[in-house]
């Protein structure tokens, strides 16, 4: 607490803050001084972004902590908000802890350079954030990617309900499908656009090296024709089967018709018992676990026949189905993926043998495959290795030795899971906290992907970014994919590994070499490499550094994931949806109602821009309290 105002105490604590002011000051200096060659090289539109980078990492080396506390005594702004342009921020409160003193604040700093300034920083950032990320709609301060489903190639009407339910852009992982279906997803993209007005940039994840499971053989053809029931046992939503005709190409199978809630079993029989149906036909199906369900149709057209139920059904490829003793074969069921058991305790063979492997009997060790044999080869007894987004944590007991004719392996023990276990399935995430592995983030995949993503997409995403030779790499690679082609492909560095986090300031002053850049905050994999606990520091903190930067930031990674994926969201999710604002934008994952979540966010935003600027709140009129 401050003194009496004027005492000689009163005096000494404003020396003191006027003092560790001006010493934060002169480290700006040389500072710049030791990134010079970093921020020349960055692209003219980036430079101010890159100086201010320069300043708040600096800034950043000191905890401020205490400094902050006899700020707020004294009356002055405890750099609340310097991020916009941090030599502005100091010399403004300089400037004020003087005028306390009885000296001339404009020696410090001038009230509009500095408010200039700070509005310039904001500017800079609006800017950038249009450019790579497209124009918010009007009135919401943020906007939002939406992960396109697999089933989005075959339905462009779907694609046209997200984006007149909100989505801002469309995200297309290419760890799944392939060029084929992300051609017609981007071709359903483009026409959304059309229809709706406005830009909906879509950016593509390129996969990066994959540190997940190997694969699993598949199990029989089998499908799921799903219902959704409230806890008191009504059905919310029919379990749906769409009847095509079997004599078209699998590419010219139609879609079929938008519905709420899951997605119909899609199946494929004769032309002539299909063109028998119409609504009201009620049709026999025999389930793979020896029961009968009964479907009864909807609607039929030249299309195809879309039909409902009110019970679960598993239908196995070459069901033999009945219609008014009129009978067909149902085709075009894929064999299930299968997955395997995990409980505490088991052990665990990883190898480098990507090999599909059987799930083991009851009681034999786990074989799995590891899609990066230097992983392998660099675990030590001891190492946590944890799978699927850490839901499963394993412990390394033993190794092979270095070359063993049987390596290279490690034997693991599951430590922790949850009771009666879990499925773990192929391409599930593996993450080694700690272990450092050089392998580049762009694999040769990933620059045949590119490739694709220079003529069709408007962003491209680099994957488990690491080291800035990553993103030297990655903004190479985007000049040759794009070399000729008069397209400016914009650069999202994905952080969700601990050394990303560690490196970056410089990941950032790489990548703005690049004129179109982003960061975007896997929060997921971040969490599982550096602690859940963690998890509500950490992308605070990218945050403000890339505001720093003047470089946009898009939150992933669950939000509002039990809405997107039940109907229903949790309360805290809806709290975490309000604090993920601070972003430029926030993306949501694939789920039958993620239209409903797109909404729910957009509303968010609408409410959540109003009473909070990044990190700054705004205090507006509480009708409430009147």
């Amino acid at each position: 607490m401050l003194a009496e105002p004027g005492s000689d105490q009163t005096g000494q604590v404003y020396s003191d803050l006027a003092r560790e002011l001006d010493s934060i000051l002169d480290d700006l200096a040389p500072g710049r001084a030791e990134r010079a060659s970093d921020v020349d090289a960055v692209a003219p539109t980036h430079r101010g972004g890159a100086l201010n980078l320069v300043d708040y990492a600096t800034l950043r080396r000191r905890d401020l902590q205490d400094l902050q506390d006899r700020l707020l005594d004294a009356g002055v702004s405890p750099l609340v908000g310097c991020e916009d342009d941090v030599t502005a921020a100091l010399g403004a409160t300089r400037a004020a802890v003087a005028a306390l003193q009885g000296q001339d604040p404009t020696h410090f700093a001038d009230r509009e350079a500095t408010a200039r300034a700070r509005e310039a920083g904001d500017a800079a950032l609006a800017a950038h954030a249009d450019e790579l990320l497209g124009t918010p709609r009007p009135g919401r301060s943020g906007r939002v990617m939406v992960t396109l489903p697999s089933s989005a190639a075959d339905d462009p009407r779907s694609i046209l309900d997200l984006a007149e339910r909100g989505m801002g852009l469309a995200r297309i992982n290419c760890a799944h499908d392939d060029p084929a279906r992300w051609e017609a997803m981007v071709a359903g993209v483009r026409a959304a656009e059309r229809s709706v007005g406005r830009r909906i940039p879509v950016s593509m994840d390129l996969a990066g090296p994959k540190l997940r499971t190997g694969p699993i053989a598949l199990g029989a053809p089998v499908g799921r024709a799903r219902v959704t029931r409230e806890p008191g046992g009504d059905v919310v939503d029919p379990a749906r089967m769409w009847f095509t005709r079997s004599d078209l190409d699998q590419a010219a199978v139609p879609a079929p018709p938008a519905t709420r809630g899951r997605p119909p079993l899609c199946v494929r029989v004769d032309p002539g018992w299909l063109g028998g149906r119409s609504p009201g036909d009620v049709i026999e199906v025999p389930d793979a676990r020896r029961l009968r369900r009964r479907f009864t149709v909807v609607s039929a057209g030249d299309d195809g026949v879309l039909a409902e139920g009110d019970r679960n059904a598993w239908v196995r490829d070459g069901t033999l189905i009945d219609c008014d003793f009129e009978r067909t074969r149902v085709r075009g069921i894929p064999a299930v993926p299968q997955r395997i058991r995990v409980c505490a305790g088991d052990r665990i063979l990883l190898t480098t043998d990507m090999d599909p492997v059987e799930p083991p009997r009851p009681g034999e060790e786990i074989r799995l495959g590891c899609a990066l044999p230097a992983v392998v080869e660099a675990l030590s007894a001891g190492d946590r290795v944890l799978f699927d987004d850490g839901v499963i944590s394993a412990v390394v007991t033993s190794t092979s030795m270095p070359g063993q004719v049987d390596g290279p392996w490690a034997r693991l023990e599951v430590v922790r899971c949850r009771e009666g276990g879990r499925w773990l399935g192929s391409e599930k995430g593996i993450n080694v906290p700690g272990l450092e592995v050089d392998t580049p983030a762009l694999t040769d995949e990933d620059r045949q992907n590119l490739r694709f993503a220079a003529r069709h997409a408007d962003i491209v995403a680099l994957s488990f970014v690491r080291t800035r030779a990553d993103v030297a790499a990655a903004v190479g690679a985007l000049g040759a994919a794009t070399a000729g082609t008069g397209r400016d492909l914009g650069l999202l560095l994905k952080i969700e590994t601990r050394q990303g986090y560690r490196e970056l300031p410089d990941l950032l002053l790489e990548a703005m070499r690049h004129d179109r850049v982003g960061v975007m905050i896997a929060r997921g994999d971040l969490a599982v490499e550096m602690g859940f606990e963690s998890l509500s520091e950490i992308p605070r903190n990218i945050t403000l550094m890339c505001q720093a930067a003047r470089v946009p930031v898009v939150l992933a990674t669950q939000v509002l994931e039990s809405l997107a994926k039940t109907g229903m969201p949790s309360r805290a999710e809806i709290s975490d949806a309000g604090s993920a604002q601070r972003s430029e934008c926030v993306m949501l994952n694939k789920g039958p109602y993620v239209a409903e979540a797109i909404e729910t966010l957009d509303a968010i935003h609408s409410r959540m821009g109003r009473i909070q600027r990044k990190a700054l709140p705004l205090m507006r009129h509480v009708n409430s309290w009147d």
